[in-house]
């Protein structure tokens, strides 16, 4: 097997639990590795770290995949893959609908896998689980014996493996659309179109916590995609909900969830803008007494951070002008980019500039279907808080 070496010089993250390594920490490669082939990785003495995907195209050169000397063949794949199934298993959540397979944090790097009942959705967004495709498909078939497996490598992201845009039907019969049940409520998606893999899975937890907090309160719902927060609010028992969608189509299948939950007449989705609409409502001297803030990542680099928490704090700003005294504003991030220490003080700042006053009830993250390693600090992308104003 071909070998990477670090670069001598600084403790690396890989010694410390990380498991990636850029371009310019590679000291020396012995060989020459195939793009997608499995290589050794070696400390700057020589002494031997692990087993990972190599990828010269790449920025991330080397995914490690287990620090010890297996063999990355198919049943290193299966043991990885029932490893995961059977972690989720034990979480007490909805299986039904869940994230199966978390890249990284199930030592799979690339790998991610949705489960939508009977439909799997796959993505493989790095070269070496890309050209494993194919005996992924078959494992997980035996493993979880879908209808059908769709494979939604429409992310950007793949670009920089040096890998195309692609979508389509893996393996089954399947137009792509489904009717699934979430946390007891019917959601109509089409997984080969949409946001991520089809919905927020990620969600599921927090859906059911802010929806906790909903009962006889009027709802603003803004990035409200196809609902989730909204119906959930107006399952509650809130006494008016509106949800605030800039797409058309988004807006289309919020309201058809709302007719198939029998909640139409529960709740309001209107198309625009958040931004501008947010904008208007301060303006119109509109009130809520819970606001959701659950926007789309304003950046996929650092180098933007500085430009999102400008945007950050400016939905802040208006959401905590438009609640009532006592009311509550749930709000997330979904950028790894900006920690939580950073977003939470986009948060104090708007409060200090709208001379509110909040208290922190609670901190949310990502469900625990997609765990979060400490020492690979990237998996933990979701950050979220409830915060009461005074």
């Amino acid at each position: 097997m071909v070998s990477v070496q670090l670069r001598p010089g600084g403790t690396h993250r890989v010694l410390a639990g990380h498991c990636w390594v850029y371009d310019n920490e590679v000291g020396k490669v012995a060989g020459s590795p195939a793009d997608g082939s499995v290589v050794k990785l070696l400390d700057p003495r020589g002494r031997f770290l692990g087993v990972g995907f190599y990828n010269g195209q790449s920025q991330i050169r080397v995914r490690l995949l287990s620090r010890q000397s297996d063999d990355i063949d198919t049943d290193f794949l299966r043991a990885r893959l029932t490893a995961a199934w059977a972690y989720r298993q034990k979480l007490g959540l909805d299986t039904a609908c869940c994230r199966v397979v978390a890249s990284e944090a199930d030592l799979l790097p690339g790998l991610i896998l949705d489960r939508y009942d009977d439909t799997l959705v796959l993505q493989t967004l790095t070269l070496g689980m890309d050209q494993r495709k194919a005996e992924l498909v078959a494992l997980l078939s035996d493993l979880l014996r879908p209808r059908a497996i769709i494979e939604r490598n429409d992310a950007p992201i793949r670009k920089h493996e040096g890998l195309p845009v692609v979508s389509g039907v893996l393996q089954g019969d399947s137009g792509g659309r489904v009717r699934v049940e979430f946390c007891g409520l019917k959601f109509d998606l089409n997984l080969l179109d949409g946001h991520k893999t089809g919905f927020y899975l990620d969600q599921q937890m927090n859906y059911t916590r802010v929806a906790a907090l909903a009962s006889g309160k009027r709802v603003l719902d803004t990035f409200s995609y196809m609902g989730g927060f909204a119906l959930f609010c107006a399952k509650a028992g809130a006494a008016s909900v509106l949800g605030v969608e800039i797409d058309a189509d988004n807006v289309a299948a919020a309201q058809a969830n709302a007719a198939a939950n029998g909640l139409a007449d529960r709740v309001e989705f209107r198309e625009q803008n958040a931004f501008d609409f947010l904008a208007a409502a301060v303006k119109a001297g509109d009130r809520y007494d819970l606001i959701v803030l659950d926007p789309p990542s304003f950046t996929r680099s650092r180098a933007n951070v500085p430009e999102a928490a400008r945007g950050y704090k400016e939905i802040h700003l208006r959401a905590l002008k438009m609640l009532e005294p006592g009311g509550v504003l749930a709000t997330f991030c979904c950028s790894h980019h900006v920690s939580r220490e950073l977003f939470e003080q986009i948060v104090a700042d708007a409060a200090g500039d709208t001379r509110r006053d909040v208290r922190l009830l609670e901190r949310l993250s990502q469900s625990p279907d997609h765990p979060i390693l400490p020492a690979v600090p990237e998996t933990e992308y979701l950050k979220g808080a409830i915060l009461q104003v005074m």
